[in-house]
């Protein structure tokens, strides 16, 4: 079970720290009393959670890019974090085909640059970097959910550049850090969503634009299904893995984040669902994009080793989850002033404090 107190006076690095996922994870830690740095590029949209949030006066905001190493190693120098989250990747599948040089230097390069400056900073405890689900080899042909041991083979750039990640991340632990104490993991994530996402071509962002802009929701993929889950349940795993390899080994390892099977749905579904609790007689239609650069049908992880190992049930199913959204995205339509707070009180009840 995740004790926040762990974290109070703990020196924390997040890369990535001003994208939607790493916003949501620095208010915990701040929340938390966490001593915090942040490395990441500028917030890529407008408007953007880490603003909207107001957490940059609460933490170290450092911005740089996560391939320029030795910006990246001073700030390890002037900090020596204990803890390391790495989140900073290129994470679009369509941006990846549209500069795949860019997403493979930012996600291999990227992860390369971290881990080098593990290997030279001795304060370092714990180490986790974040890729995603969609590391697998997946012919589509499969119809079982993916575990651990199978192979790592993502078919588009940013996919294949977080295996990479993944496999860059294996050398290392195993060349420099199996006599040192210093804990390294991996987490593939699913699909997150909450409120806050701003990010260009995701679902829910995109319902969400075409609502204030008054527009008719486009489902281009509806039949493919994918594993969503709150944003908070990924964050939850990603800080409890880091407290309990924190000196002790055992835990290190690479592990499946995903939902359990029932919030394992296809895209036309997850929209209908959000339609129906947002209300106002709102639908969607299919336009089907023939010309849309190949994504994967089927993805679904399975979730059975962080069970195992941490005891980990998932909290938020996807009902409470696109609840959750509506809530925050009301909100933000009416009560900007009202956000933070807001963030703070979803926190509470999810971890339960």
């Amino acid at each position: 079970m995740l004790d926040l107190s762990f974290y109070k006076g703990k020196k924390v690095l997040v890369t990535g720290h001003t994208g939607f996922k790493g916003t949501w994870l620095c208010k915990i830690l701040i929340n938390s009393g966490a001593v915090l740095y942040g490395y990441s590029l500028e917030p890529l949209t407008q408007p953007n959670l880490f603003e909207l949030s107001g957490i940059k006066e609460n933490m170290v905001s450092i911005i740089g890019d996560i391939r320029d190493y030795d910006h990246l190693k001073e700030t390890f120098d002037l900090f020596k974090p204990e803890i390391v989250i790495h989140l900073a990747a290129q994470p679009i599948v369509r941006d990846s085909y549209k500069n795949p040089k860019y997403t493979y230097e930012t996600n291999v390069l990227g992860t390369v640059n971290i881990l080098e400056c593990i290997r030279n900073t001795m304060s370092v405890k714990s180490f986790l970097n974040v890729t995603t689900d969609k590391v697998y080899l997946n012919d589509d042909l499969q119809n079982h959910p993916f575990k651990e041991e199978e192979p790592l083979d993502g078919y588009d750039p940013y996919s294949n550049s977080k295996s990479c990640s993944e496999l860059v991340t294996h050398s290392y632990k195993k060349s420099f850090f199996s006599n040192r104490e210093c804990s390294i993991s991996t987490a593939r994530a699913g699909n997150v969503i909450g409120g806050g996402d701003f990010s260009t071509d995701r679902i829910i962002p995109d319902c969400i634009k075409a609502i204030l802009e008054n527009k008719q929701i486009i489902v281009r993929n509806p039949h493919s299904i994918r594993p969503y889950q709150h944003v908070l349940e990924p964050l939850y795993l990603y800080l409890l893995i880091c407290q309990k390899q924190f000196g002790d080994k055992k835990y290190e390892g690479y592990y499946n984040i995903g939902p359990d099977d029932c919030d394992c749905v296809t895209t036309g579904e997850l929209v209908s669902k959000f339609c129906t609790l947002w209300g106002n007689n709102l639908n969607w239609i299919n336009k089907h994009d023939s010309s849309a650069p190949h994504e994967a049908s089927f993805l679904k992880l399975d979730n059975n080793k962080v069970k195992r190992v941490f005891g980990w049930v998932p909290k938020w199913h996807i009902d409470k989850s696109i609840e959750k959204i509506i809530e925050w995205t009301k909100i933000y339509i009416h009560e900007k002033e009202n956000l933070s707070k807001e963030m703070d009180e979803e926190i509470k009840e999810f971890m339960g404090v």
